[in-house]
């Protein structure tokens, strides 16, 4: 598929995502949310990608919503709305219960929606420049792409309004310690990193990668006992996939598993 506001690509199982409108700090436009939908859906139907890294082009990952673009819409702007977070919430309802595991490259602002991006990815890289900010009530909005959904959960709700209330910018040391970001790195070694992290989530058993995240997310919402029956049945499941089957093989014969995402 053709895309003009990200490049995509493929290469030893990992697709990588860059977002692609460093004029205007990779903010999000209707093309833009458009675009990322398809090239998620792309990762989730392709079995060869087996992980996902997102990264910026540029100086920053994402400046969140194109303001610019917003204000050509007049009283349609509502309409407009409705329509850009339809194409990214799909997008992001589809990375949270895809297999493959996605993985955030993060440089420079991340803020507004694309700090929601960040928060939804399921590992983030950041470089120690990188700036983070909820952004949305400076300008009189209110947050989307997931924020509202995950911040609370990552950093607890008291935090997640105080970050919402001031849109203060937290470093990237002050977002790895409030848990938003797993690992700050040097930005020169930062898509080094991310894309050794996905090489080597690449080869491991992926369909159990994917009913693990999905654990991971229901377990918020329900009672132990609930969560419990939910753990018996998947594991139970996932002995049934091939790659399940090899990795106790070669943990009882001593040996490295070949897992082939199957």
């Amino acid at each position: 598929m053709e895309y003009t506001t990200l490049l995509f690509d493929v290469k030893d199982h990992v697709a990588h995502i860059t977002l692609n409108r460093p004029e205007a700090l990779n903010a999000i436009n209707l093309e833009w949310s458009r675009d990322f939908m398809h090239a998620i859906l792309q990762c989730d139907e392709d079995p060869a990608v087996r992980a996902v890294v997102i990264s910026g082009a540029g100086n920053h990952f994402c400046a969140g919503g194109d303001l610019k673009s917003f204000t050509s819409h007049g009283k349609d702007l509502p309409l407009h709305i409705k329509e850009v977070t339809t194409y990214l919430h799909a997008a992001v309802s589809r990375m949270r219960r895809m297999d493959a595991p996605v993985i955030a490259a993060v440089h420079g602002y991340s803020v507004g929606a694309g700090m929601s991006l960040a928060l939804a990815c399921d590992i983030v890289l950041a470089a120690h420049s990188s700036r983070f900010s909820v952004a949305y009530t400076r300008v009189g909005l209110t947050p989307d792409g997931s924020m509202s959904y995950f911040l609370p959960r990552t950093v607890g709700l008291k935090k997640a309004l105080e970050l919402t209330l001031t849109n203060r910018m937290l470093t990237a040391q002050e977002a790895f310690e409030l848990g938003i970001v797993t690992r700050v790195v040097p930005g020169e070694e930062l898509l080094s990193q991310a894309n050794q992290l996905a090489l080597q989530l690449a080869s491991g058993p992926i369909k159990s990668f994917g009913a693990a995240k999905r654990l991971m997310q229901t377990g918020w919402n329900q009672t132990l006992e609930t969560q419990m029956e939910e753990e018996s049945q998947t594991i139970a499941d996932i002995t049934r996939t091939t790659d399940t089957q090899e990795g106790i093989a070669a943990f009882v014969e001593k040996r490295t598993p070949n897992f082939k995402g199957e």
